[in-house]
């Protein structure tokens, strides 16, 4: 709600000004071209989206992704021994895991809530556990193999080569993770 009255706010100052300062045609064209550029912004970023959704649900169909989740629940089973447990909530952690490894947030969200709709079941009382929480640090700072959805914005942005940044996210997203399960396992034992 306090966003909605920051946006009112900055349209309205922009018309008070270009009024004031006889601009008020110039703030007219570039409201419209602001608009058009959001548009072909969009639909480019939302098709790139789509494409690699796509990309994903044949790896799904095919097995791949069933196979990239098979290769990452030994780790996971140490990282979440109590909700390494459960089959289905396994299989959820590795799919979001899976999903985020391939820069598919929107495709890792639905299997990050089913993990943590599972883990949330066994808590007595409103705090999260130590498994919960290090769900959402490894959800945060994921690490991310090809960075789709940035891809898409780089592209829409008008970059030459979109992916040029490969090495420069896979150092960042490994250092963002194990900053962050170090941290996370810390102050766990700091808790207890």
């Amino acid at each position: 709600m306090a966003l909605t009255w920051v946006w009112v706010g900055m349209v309205c100052i922009a018309l008070i000004f270009g009024a004031a300062t006889g601009q008020s045609a110039a703030v007219g064209a570039s409201a419209a071209q602001g608009v058009q550029q959001a548009v072909t912004f969009c639909l480019t970023v939302g098709g790139m989206i789509c494409l690699w959704s796509g990309v994903m649900e044949v790896m799904r169909r095919s097995g791949i992704a069933a196979g990239l989740s098979k290769l990452l629940q030994p780790v996971l089973r140490r990282l979440f021994p109590r909700a390494s447990r459960d089959a289905q909530t396994l299989d959820a952690l590795s799919m979001n895991v899976s999903a985020n490894l391939l820069g598919l947030g929107n495709a890792a969200t639905p299997a990050g809530v089913r993990a943590a709709q599972a883990m949330a079941r066994e808590i007595r009382g409103d705090a999260a556990s130590d498994e919960l929480c290090l769900l959402v640090v490894l959800n945060t700072a994921s690490i991310q193999l090809l960075p789709v959805t940035i891809a898409a914005v780089r592209e829409a942005a008008g970059a030459a080569v979109p992916f040029d940044i490969l090495p420069a996210v896979w150092v960042t997203s490994l250092c963002s993770v194990t900053v962050g399960l170090l941290t996370g396992k810390g102050l766990a034992r700091i808790w207890r």
